[in-house]
């Protein structure tokens, strides 16, 4: 069967298990400026830095919460989540094509606004955990986008104005990449240096081996932990380094820059390499 499904970039999803009061302190020195936090219905507990097009997700449970399942994932980027405007449709395409993808699930979380709470309601197909041993991929659909991209959570000290990929390390490309030929087609790949990327609208996932990866941020890359398939780094557009450099150094994290990217170390974010690039 063709592909039939379209590569679009909705959020990355970065797991901070039961630290979420540290992480919501450490991100916002990062210089994010992060949603309230929300509480799903399915006992997870996140923020959300919003983006143009898309967004980052801190994902984790509450102290003393239910042991969900992102807490059998180490902390760092868990997840890339695609957009779907139907997501039954999608888990449809997805069993056709032979890859295995859990029935669809639906769940809210309260938003608090001026004129009093709404619910924040989704849709999701995830794809089951042994389709990839890198972390999670799924697709979702949102049902109250406005509750969601609100401008208020779009502007960021450090400038971030979306996601410019997100970063599949794999000791072997080729075979990690295939997951997302069987999901979108071979002609959704392309071959870069190192690996293959997966162009997703405005972003892209690349899939690099880890001598890229080294190559890329030598002793700032997360660590693979016995991996031999992880979710490594974040590229973050930021149109003005100077400006996201200043507030680093006053918020006193740790970062290398150039004319043309700030690297911050997976050792400063809880797990998942930060690169700052001008474009």
């Amino acid at each position: 069967m063709t592909a039939t499904l379209i590569p679009v970039l909705d959020h990355v999803v970065v797991n901070v298990q039961d630290r979420m009061d540290e992480a919501q302190t450490l991100w916002t020195r990062l210089g994010f400026t992060l949603t309230p936090r929300g509480h799903h219905t399915l006992g997870s507990i996140n923020h959300l830095a919003m983006f143009g097009t898309d967004y980052l997700e801190l994902i984790g449970i509450p102290q003393g919460g239910e042991r969900l399942s992102i807490m059998g994932w180490p902390t760092g980027l868990n997840a890339v989540v695609f957009a779907t405007e139907d997501a039954a449709e999608t888990h449809a395409t997805l069993v056709a094509g032979g890859v295995t993808c859990l029935e669809p699930r639906d769940f809210s979380r309260p938003v608090a606004l001026p004129d009093g709470a709404r619910d924040a309601a989704f849709r999701t197909a995830n794809l089951d955990r042994r389709e990839s041993n890198a972390g999670r991929f799924y697709f979702c659909q949102h049902k109250t986008r406005d509750l969601v991209w609100r401008d208020e959570w779009r502007r960021h000290a450090n400038g971030t104005t979306g996601v410019i990929a997100a970063i599949h390390c794999a000791t072997d490309p080729a075979k990690a990449a295939l997951l997302y030929e069987r999901m979108f087609g071979t002609d959704a790949l392309t071959t870069i240096a190192g690996g293959l990327r997966l162009t997703m609208a405005l972003s892209a996932l690349d899939v690099i081996n880890p001598e890229t990866l080294t190559s890329l941020y030598g002793d700032a890359a997360a660590d693979a932990a016995g991996r031999d398939s992880f979710l490594a780094a974040l590229v973050l557009r930021s149109p003005d380094l100077h400006r996201a450099a200043a507030h680093l150094h006053a918020s006193g994290i740790r970062h290398t820059n150039t004319a043309d990217r700030i690297i911050v170390p997976a050792s400063e974010t809880m797990g998942v390499t930060i690169e700052f690039r001008r474009c």
